[in-house]
């Protein structure tokens, strides 16, 4: 009985984390959608955009961390956009970015025997992220797709912005923890304790510490 008072209010404490992240959306809507397979290079950067982000990898972060990577890692890589609603209007959204995020990097995997990984996660793609790592507390949310054990060695980095699990005191599994970086903007409410709501679109300042730590774990 007490375990499962525990798995609840967990699971609360990451409900009102997305109700913070609810007040936060606004960033305007996006369409398209990337192609499936992505060329053999020996890097590639998967990319869960933030909610309602504007922009391919998404205008915020996605799109200038990679412009970022590009002049610092030592060896070729592309991009791939997680095919994701990024809406928490939508129930389903995060169990279908854990989805696509996992099913991409199989696929991936057994076309470009070599290639690795870089995952970056920012918002609500950073809790789609975790999911996809097996972070707990959102694997306990259920529906979530979670990458294969056997294919840890494939992930280089994690890149995480604005991440709402982080606010809830949770973080990667230990496995993760030593290529992992975690970037929270100052009186951002959504990964910490702050009240400035327009820092939760202020990570510039993270792109060069983010694409200097993936390039020293490539």
């Amino acid at each position: 009985m007490a375990n499962r008072k525990v798995i609840h209010f967990e699971k609360w404490r990451v409900v009102q984390a997305f109700i913070v992240l609810l007040l936060v959306a606004g960033f305007g809507t996006t369409t398209g959608s990337s192609a499936w397979a992505s060329p053999c290079t020996a890097v590639e950067v998967v990319v869960a955009r933030g909610t309602d982000e504007p922009g391919y990898l998404g205008s915020g972060v996605g799109d200038p961390l990679y412009a970022t990577l590009l002049q610092t890692l030592p060896v070729s890589s592309s991009a791939y956009r997680v095919n994701y609603p990024a809406d928490l209007r939508d129930p389903t959204s995060i169990s279908r970015g854990t989805q696509d995020m996992t099913a991409h990097i199989m696929w991936q995997s057994s076309i470009c025997p070599d290639q690795r990984f870089i995952l970056v996660g920012y918002s609500q793609g950073a809790v789609v992220t975790h999911g996809v790592l097996g972070t707990g507390i959102v694997t306990a949310l259920g529906g979530m797709h979670t990458l294969p054990f056997d294919m840890e060695w494939r992930v280089a980095a994690v890149l995480l912005f604005g991440d709402p699990v982080r606010l809830v005191g949770w973080n990667v599994p230990d496995l993760y923890g030593w290529r992992t970086a975690n970037y929270c903007t100052g009186g951002d409410p959504v990964c910490g304790a702050g009240f400035d709501f327009g820092a939760h679109g202020n990570y510039g300042w993270a792109m060069w510490p983010a694409a200097e730590f993936a390039a020293s774990r490539v």
